[in-house]
């Protein structure tokens, strides 16, 4: 099992998490939402596997690169 960072594509407010720890998700599934310049943008994931840790709290502000899940596969 090896553990997978979920890493922001942009810089964004963390609108909602959609996931919670311990979710089994699949690639693609929708993990939380960013708003970014008045847009609401989906954090995908990357892989299938089960959410280990989410980093971030709604409100928070998420820059590019910025790991917000951890995954395990």
């Amino acid at each position: 099992m090896a553990d997978i960072n979920i890493e922001s594509e942009l810089t964004g407010n963390v609108w909602k998490i959609v996931a919670k720890e311990g979710d089994n998700v699949a690639e693609g599934d929708t993990l939380l939402i960013l708003e970014s310049m008045k847009m609401e943008i989906p954090l995908m994931s990357s892989d299938d596997g089960v959410i280990k840790q989410i980093k971030v709290k709604e409100g928070d502000i998420l820059n590019e690169g910025d790991v917000a899940v951890i995954l395990t596969a």
